[in-house]
């Protein structure tokens, strides 16, 4: 079965209600998939992987459980293995290999567009004109979006094979057309 956006987004709202983890899928699809149309890849492919990351997070909440055991949902719901094991790569304590642009992609935007995510909603003009340099200046301090792994966004951008400010700047241009979604000014 062909992984479709649509598809992706009915699992992900059947299995979670949050609106801050549906914000959180949002914006790393939105980064994901502005990444694939740059590399040339499948971008359906990518935006349904990228929503289904943490579809099993409100179920499975703890690293013992998060992603492996929701895995078998996503098997028995007929998605590829191609997407299930790029969702479990996305945590690094599984240390499964990111060996395809998808997975690399995938980790690389998780914690970096929610951080950016997090920025936004602390200024008044929420994405724009928000620079890398105020990006990197909040992740020197542990208290900000302390949920956030700092260590996995600066191996993400490194995995990627990207600088990361280049980096930075992808993800705040890719969570522009989706501020509003993401309760941002627009």
């Amino acid at each position: 079965m062909e992984a479709t956006r649509e598809q992706a987004w009915e699992t992900l709202t059947r299995y979670t209600k949050s609106e801050s983890l549906l914000r959180h899928a949002l914006a790393v699809e939105a980064s994901t998939g502005f990444y694939a149309r740059t590399f040339g890849e499948d971008e359906q492919l990518w935006r349904a992987v990228a929503l289904l990351h943490d579809f099993d997070y409100e179920i499975h909440p703890t690293l013992d459980q998060h992603p492996q055991d929701g895995a078998p949902i996503l098997r028995d719901e007929g998605y590829s293995e191609e997407v299930v094991e790029a969702v479990l790569s996305h945590a690094e304590h599984l240390g499964r290999p990111r060996d395809t642009p998808l997975k690399k992609t995938l980790f690389a935007c998780d914690e970096l567009s929610g951080f950016v995510h997090a920025c936004a909603l602390v200024r008044p003009s929420g994405l724009d004109g928000l620079e890398p340099k105020s990006v990197r200046k909040k992740l020197k301090q542990p208290s900000f979006a302390s949920g956030v792994h700092r260590e996995d966004v600066y191996k993400g951008a490194e995995e990627l094979g990207v600088e990361l400010d280049d980096h930075i700047r992808t993800v705040v241009d890719a969570l522009k057309p989706i501020a509003g979604e993401l309760g941002l000014p627009t």
